[in-house]
């Protein structure tokens, strides 16, 4: 589960900037701001339900509906032009993802992932929108399914082109 929410906020905060095959953004310093809001219940392994007392089960349960509240969050990265050639690379990362491009423009492009391990599938969309070489906006939609529950999770980001040089601290 936590794989799968860093692989599905990573491809959504950052695919605009490293998804860029021939995504007109420039190298250099980025500030995106992702809001992501979940549904459901995470896919948790019958190993660990199995290890919770019911009332364990039922604290968990009402934590995570309490967690579906939008949450907002801002970082920075460092874009290199070498990211921005080689494209973002879930599929080629994560031997259990595939990526597919489904349309690509200099200034659109939309994504479809699907990833499978064990009996846990995620299957999603980014879109993502360059409305210059400078601004990027975009959404994604996944869904996370395994062991009878079904997370889905829904994002909207932007970011902004802070300048070329890299602060040291980005990634």
């Amino acid at each position: 589960m936590k794989l799968t929410a860093s692989i599905s906020l990573a491809a959504l905060a950052c695919a605009a900037l490293l998804l860029a095959d021939t995504l007109n953004v420039k190298p250099g310093q980025w500030e995106a701001t992702s809001t992501v809001q979940t549904s459901g219940l995470p896919p948790i392994p019958p190993e660990v339900l199995e290890k919770m007392t019911p009332e364990q089960r039922q604290m968990m349960e009402q934590r995570m509906k309490g967690n579906q509240t939008p949450r907002t969050t801002t970082g920075k990265s460092c874009i290199t032009k070498e990211q921005i050639e080689k494209g973002f690379d879930v599929g080629d990362s994560d031997q259990s993802c595939t990526r597919t491009v489904v349309s690509s423009t200099s200034s659109k492009q939309e994504l479809k992932i699907d990833c499978s391990r064990g009996n846990n599938k995620t299957i999603g969309v980014i879109r993502i929108e360059a409305s210059s070489p400078e601004s990027v906006k975009g959404s994604g939609q996944m869904s996370v399914t395994a062991n009878g529950h079904t997370m889905n999770m829904n994002n909207t980001f932007s970011a902004k082109w802070l300048g070329p040089v890299c602060e040291k601290d980005s990634k």
